[in-house]
């Protein structure tokens, strides 16, 4: 599984747990084992499960190293409940499992889950036939011939948004008369831009399986772009929706300690716990994560991006994914990631666990309130725990506002005012941005231009030596000939023939060419 991810789609935690299960049969030993006196063939022990499903889960690109070793219990206990496996007597669902010798074996059923139906409602809504209201503002068309297949590793950078005005527009003669935009189509230009922006970075030819475009709501990503502190953490106009101000407090406290504490209170053993604990219970008790119920699959699908050289792509994937968010959401994700990455690298923190780690702790209490399903997945917590970890490392790049975004909006918004051009049979269309990237090529062909590449810049290094009217001609000369014992077969390259170098210097050359060794003849003395 190393290096394979699930793909794209919906219900992509059903899809990995298939896949986990049926690796884990598969490869899975089995062996005899002796137990009370008896011998019992095609089994393994719990412990042996262990070992061998957290090799595994730690080196699959889908969970990675942050896997522990108590999460790969857990989910062999997932296994035990669903009848994946089964204890030597052929009990399942009420057992228990825990990391020793107790025997297990496989099921003759199945462990794979069916995938459920889509709703056929979704397809109606997609993006690729999402249409405007009737007065033909512009209509989103299909834009799978303008999506690549693969990602790229640079997708798209902020002058990437160019738009041929000759192709859409006639001469800003004509289109001195601007038309006025409406807030609805101010609205409708914020869903269409991040909705074609997050489908290109995901590399889809549709969005519809991952969300329904009537789940991005304008009013959240212009509220989320425009209302930030310096810090660029959202502010809420309506207050009630914020955290209680003993929590905002509570989280300044560790988050600053120990060089801040303005709860005014004496610290006593055990206070920074107990603070923890607070903020803790808060947040767990929230009726759902903050990454939102109907987001789940959204940001499921980016785990898989969460891969060495796919990091960028999932930074901006994440980014724009968290726009999406409902403002009181997205403000307290900011402050509590804020809270834990700090915390996390503050060496003078106390050890708020005593078996635990300072990170490990971070992740296993607020993983699940950031990221959970309706209907709870056997795979959650190690999916949330991997996304959690990868959004303490990268919260600062993740839950800033991109500037391109607002860039697009304004001049997609400006050409609008200018008046779209009617296509026949296509009602009136806005421009469509259009992007660059970086084509993908295999590593002998990055070998290959490696050699090309640096060869033909030490030739132009040589084209520059000769060419310098500043060098004397002693200089040139000794610059010439450290280039050619250098770089012989350029320097032969150049001059092939001593006639060549001659009529650099206008006399016979100074730089003698390469020549074969030859060995002194002997000579006999002759005596007269």
């Amino acid at each position: 599984m190393e290096g394979r991810g699930a793909p794209l789609g919906p219900y992509r935690a059903t899809k990995l747990w298939n896949e986990v299960t049926t690796s884990f049969q598969a490869g899975m030993p089995l062996r005899k084992h002796r137990q009370h006196f008896k011998k019992y063939d095609n089994c393994f022990t719990a412990t042996e499960a262990v070992d061998w499903l957290y090799n595994l889960l730690r080196s699959d690109s889908n969970f990675g190293p942050e896997v522990t070793r108590q999460q790969t219990v857990q989910l062999l206990r997932k296994f035990l409940k669903n009848h994946v496996i089964e204890d030597i007597k052929g009990r399942w669902g009420s057992e228990n499992l825990d990391d020793n010798n107790q025997l297990f074996r496989f099921p003759t059923t199945s462990p794979l889950k069916i995938l459920p139906k889509r709703y056929s409602e979704l397809r109606k809504n997609s993006i690729d036939n999402f249409s405007k209201d009737k007065d033909g503002i512009f209509k989103l068309r299909n834009l799978s011939h303008r999506t690549p297949k693969k990602h790229g590793l640079h997708f798209f950078q902020e002058n990437t948004e160019k738009v041929n005005h000759e192709s859409f527009y006639e001469d800003e003669e004509n289109s001195a008369d601007n038309r006025e935009i409406s807030q609805e189509d101010v609205e409708e230009v914020w869903r269409y831009t991040i909705m074609t922006y997050l489908q290109t970075i995901l590399g889809v030819t549709s969005l519809e399986e991952l969300i329904n475009p009537n789940q991005v709501i304008p009013q959240y990503i212009m509220y989320n772009m425009a209302n930030t502190s310096k810090h660029g953490v959202v502010i809420l106009q309506n207050k009630s929706d914020d955290l209680p101000h003993w929590v905002l407090s509570a989280m300044k406290c560790l988050a600053n300690w120990p060089r801040n504490n303005d709860m005014n209170n004496p610290t006593y053993v055990g206070f920074e716990r107990d603070v923890f604990r607070t903020i803790a219970d808060h947040f767990l008790d929230l009726p759902e994560p903050l990454l939102t119920f109907e987001y789940y699959e959204l940001f499921i699908n980016i785990l898989s991006l969460l891969q060495p050289h796919l990091e960028k792509v999932a930074v901006s994937a994440l980014q724009l994914c968290c726009l999406l968010l409902p403002p009181p959401n997205r403000r307290k994700l900011q402050l509590l990631m804020r809270m834990i990455s700090r915390m996390s690298q503050n060496v003078d923190m106390p050890r708020l666990h005593d078996s635990m780690g300072t990170r490990s702790l971070m992740i296993h209490t607020f993983s699940r309130c950031i990221l959970c399903c309706a209907e709870e997945v056997d795979l959650d917590e190690l999916l949330a725990a991997r996304l959690v970890s990868f959004l303490m490392d990268h919260h600062q790049e993740i839950l800033q506002v991109p500037s391109y975004l607002q860039t697009a909006v304004e001049r997609h918004l400006d050409y609008l005012r200018k008046g779209p051009i009617k296509n026949p049979g296509d009602g009136l269309v806005a421009p469509l941005p259009t992007y660059s990237y970086c084509k993908q090529i295999s590593a002998q062909e990055f070998e290959e231009q490696k050699v090309s590449t640096s060869q033909a810049a030490i030739a132009e290094l040589l084209e520059n030596i000769i060419k310098n009217k500043s060098l004397s001609l002693k200089e040139k000369q000794k610059k010439l000939k450290q280039f050619q014992k250098e770089y012989p077969l350029i320097y032969q390259k150049r001059f092939p023939t001593t006639e060549s170098e001659a009529g650099l210097f206008g006399d016979k050359p100074t730089i003698k060419q390469p020549m074969l060794s030859l060995r002194k003849s002997k000579f006999c003395s002759l005596r007269y």
